[in-house]
């Protein structure tokens, strides 16, 4: 006796499907502890921060996947 094929499901709109997965469920991010994410003080008040190009990697990765504003 042959096992029967599995039903396979073809996603048609995939912007619904993303947004019910968003609603659904949470999201834990974790960081490395380590990493340089703060920014560095320039001395001079009122400036600026200067963040390392891991952070700004890192927030426009999460914008672009999941459409969050900085």
């Amino acid at each position: 006796m042959s096992k029967p094929s599995p039903i396979r499901y073809r996603t048609t709109n995939w912007r619904s499907y993303n947004a019910a997965l968003k609603k659904r469920g949470s999201l834990t991010v974790w960081f490395d502890p380590m990493g340089e994410w703060e920014g560095l003080l320039t001395g001079h008040l009122g400036r600026q921060q200067i963040y390392s190009a891991a952070a700004i990697q890192t927030c426009l990765t999460l914008k672009v996947l999941f459409g969050f504003a900085l």
